[in-house]
């Protein structure tokens, strides 16, 4: 049921879930996907995309274990994982914050959990792997487009969709540290789609159970090195063509996650407990898309949820036992062609709602409402320019406007020069900016406090890029910056350092210039090997300390060496280099080192259906905390993998 329908010079594609992506995660341009949508919300090819945008597909998902979004995304240019703390990993795009990182499921907004929620990746886990088809990334400011989130940039999950006949999917994959400290995987996940009715009506449905065992601490076993995770997710989507214009979705999604470490009290008399969470998600989605005589329309509603719970052993109580973060959204589009134009005009309604015990009335709520305007203008067969603005109100600051302009030039078959630049903002959670807020953290050794007075935190952006791609070989170079002016930090105002009587308030404390250097290059070696490397140097600066901004590494570099000798038999070998980065605590700054780890994947196909897969990840078993105490993440030790993948 994949239907394309032309209006003027572009394409709108119905079944975009369905379309083959073969540009891998850590190369530059290569063989393309038909269309991407994150870059303009309207299907192009990936080499016309106004931005520096990466495609994951769904082949390469599935040559290596993939838990989460953290582990489908490692390789991607650019691309940091860095701590949010309990073990926990965020999605750092170009040395800005993972709270900058928009997660879009379809092009629709995920539950942004990390800005809400301490410690928080929970839409990191929102779709089984074998309901994805691929995965778009846009490094820089999407706000134009998106909104507030948006402004490092975008990770948009695209999922399968029915097509005209049945297919189905069973995955099964475990995992086996090499040592007795834990961390045993397993994971299952099963996908079934096509007609209920042929041409009319098709259904998808989709489920997956995953686990990992926490991990204990080498050098102390009583606390754990990395939490336990157990998480059960399912969807089940219908998708009706009532006539060639037209489609209708309704989709429904759940999940339910338990997380559990071992860790330890502060203070003069620590006591040992197990901290628990459990995290309830739900997702419901109804979307019309039509394909007319003047262009093209699109109209949502949906409904995000999540609630965790915590508790912990041993007689202590968790500051914030319950939190419920909802969000109902509707959207929708028009995009008409005109002569060597294609408008898209649009709007978005949003209620954000948190139910808190650190708020005086238990909850807070605020509504979004914006407008965004967009032209693509093809200004000769070899250019093309893309302006575009959105317009943002906000109940405590009125209007914002995003505007974004970006040029492309196709100087010939294998060249292209893309450029542009445009602003971003992303304003205060509800917890920062409520008066009402005050919450216990740090195990207990401060008070925070929201704080009415923010201002939105803002980037400027500017980028060039130019992608070369041959016969045999691809390069790809660009260069960027970003300034950012008035990031929301934490701020000690009273008894600072003091245990217990400590008192924080959110500030705008901080302008910052994050600037750098992208490289790619892959090309095709004899005996059947192919190799792909990225490279991107961090230049992240406090502009008003002139220091180096934590959490970021200077240096970042990915590598891919496969072979396939035959149709049957693929392996590839995948490195990460990690460089030095700043870390601070208790007022002192310190310096974290480097490292890197290497994995091996392996794959057979048995038969046209059934695919055995095995690996080995972390090969030379990196543990951070042997190069570091001070790291507040953990990498999985050496761990073997074996899976089964069953088609039909």
């Amino acid at each position: 049921m994949s239907l394309f329908i032309g209006t003027g010079h572009r394409s709108f594609a119905f079944g975009l879930a369905l379309l083959p992506s073969v540009a891998f995660a850590n190369e530059p341009l290569q063989e393309l996907p038909s269309l991407v949508v994150t870059a303009t919300n309207t299907g192009q090819a990936l080499r016309d995309a106004p931005a520096n945008m990466t495609v994951i597909d769904r082949d390469e998902l599935a040559r290596r274990p993939v838990q989460d979004l953290t582990d489908a995304l490692r390789g991607t240019p650019g691309l940091q994982f860095t701590g949010v703390g309990m073990s926990r990993r965020g999605i750092s795009i170009r040395g800005m914050s993972g709270e900058h990182t928009l997660v879009l499921i379809d092009g629709q907004r995920v539950n942004s959990s990390a800005s809400v929620i301490a410690h928080a990746d929970f839409e990191l886990g929102w779709v089984p792997v074998e309901a994805i088809e691929r995965i778009e990334v846009v490094r820089g400011p999407m706000s134009a487009l998106y909104g507030s989130e948006a402004l490092g940039g975008v990770v948009n999950v695209i999922t399968r969709s029915a097509t005209d006949h049945w297919i189905s999917n069973l995955n099964i994959n475990g995992g086996l540290p090499d040592h007795g400290y834990g961390g045993q995987t397993h994971q299952l996940g099963v996908y079934a789609g096509g007609p209920l009715v042929p041409g009319v009506l098709g259904v998808t449905v989709s489920g997956e159970t995953r686990r990992r065992e926490s991990t204990a601490d080498r050098d102390d076993q009583a606390l754990s090195e990395i939490e336990g995770h157990h998480a059960d997710s399912g969807s089940v989507a219908l998708h009706w063509t009532p006539d060639d214009a037209q489609r209708i979705d309704l989709s429904i999604a759940l999940g339910e996650e338990e997380r559990w470490r071992d860790t330890r009290t502060g203070g003069g008399m620590p006591r040992e407990h197990q901290a628990q969470t459990e995290v309830e998600r739900e997702r419901w989605t109804l979307s019309h898309r039509g394909n007319w005589r003047w262009g093209q329309s699109t109209l949502r509603a949906y409904r995000s949820e999540l609630v965790q719970r915590n508790r912990y052993t041993g007689g202590q109580t968790p500051s914030s036992p319950r939190q419920e973060l909802t969000e109902e959204i509707v959207d929708g589009s028009v995009s008409v062609p005109f002569a060597s134009h294609y408008l898209s005009l649009g709007g978005e309604w949003r209620r954000e709602s948190l139910e808190h015990g650190g708020f005086a009335t238990g909850e807070a709520e605020a509504i979004h409402r914006a407008l965004f305007l967009q032209d693509e203008i093809d200004l000769t067969d070899e250019v093309s320019l893309v302006l575009g603005s959105r317009f943002d109100q906000h109940e405590e600051y009125g209007w914002e406007t995003s505007p974004r302009a970006y040029l492309v030039y196709h100087a010939s078959d294998a060249w292209t020069i893309k450029g542009g630049g445009g602003r971003g903002f992303k304003a205060p959670t509800l917890k920062q900016l409520s008066p009402q807020y005050s919450a216990i953290g740090g195990g207990g050794m401060f008070t925070i406090y929201g704080n009415p007075e923010l201002e939105p935190e803002t980037n400027t952006s500017y980028e060039l890029s130019a992608d070369y791609l041959g016969d045999s070989w691809s390069l790809n170079a660009g260069v960027f910056q970003n300034n950012v002016r008035n990031l929301i930090q934490t701020v000690c105002v009273s008894n600072c350092g003091i245990r217990g009587t400590e008192v924080r308030h959110y500030e705008n404390v901080d302008a910052a210039r994050i600037q750098g250097i992208e490289l790619g290059f892959g090309v095709e070696l004899p005996a059947d090997l192919h190799w792909r490397m990225n490279y991107t140097y961090l230049d992240a600066v406090d502009r008003d300390t002139d220091q180096r901004l934590e959490g970021r590494s200077r240096h970042l570099a990915n590598a891919a060496l496969s072979w396939a000798p035959n149709q049957r038999f693929d392996a590839q070998l995948r490195g990460e280099y990690v460089g030095t980065q700043l870390g601070s605590a208790q007022g002192s700054t310190y310096t974290l080192p480097s490292y890197h780890m290497w994995h091996l994947d392996l794959r057979h196909h048995l038969s046209d259906r059934l695919t055995l897969r095995g690996g080995i990840e972390n090969l030379t078993d990196e543990r951070l905390t042997d190069e570091s105490e001070r790291f507040n993440y953990a990498e999985p030790g050496r761990t073997y993998h074996v899976g089964l993948s069953l088609s039909y």
